[in-house]
């Protein structure tokens, strides 16, 4: 069975939260949130969309052939498999993930991120 046809323990909303010209209330979200692995999509800017992760634990091995794919880490510590090596994030750091490249991201402790993302990328990888 194919990446695409599993289904991952992971809570994913990919609608858009909040309108242009609301506020985004991100501590709100993290503090309602209760899932190990939550996502959301905050907002849309031009082509890309900013989402929150509300994380632990470990994803699986994905990548995204079309779209190049930014994490910020707002709390907590967070780690992204590449093959070959781990990139090791704390709060107020952030990484890019090269379209195409392997990777998996995990998180030891709860950690809340930002992806800064194509609106169209699946959040779960292309196979």
């Amino acid at each position: 069975m194919g990446d695409a046809e599993k289904t991952y323990p992971y809570v994913t909303h990919l609608n858009v939260l909040y309108p242009q010209m609301e506020v985004v209330d991100v501590p709100a979200l993290v503090a309602a949130c209760t899932d190990r692995w939550y996502n959301q999509t905050l907002c849309q800017v031009n082509e890309s969309v900013v989402r929150v992760g509300v994380i632990q634990g470990d994803y699986h091995w994905h990548k995204h052939d079309d779209e190049d794919e930014f994490f910020y880490v707002v709390a907590g510590k967070f780690l992204i498999d590449l093959e070959g090596r781990t990139v090791e994030l704390e709060p107020g750091q952030g990484f890019v993930v090269s379209k195409g490249t392997m990777h998996r991201p995990r998180a030891p402790e709860r950690t809340v991120i930002l992806m800064v993302e194509g609106a169209g990328i699946i959040p779960t990888g292309d196979e």
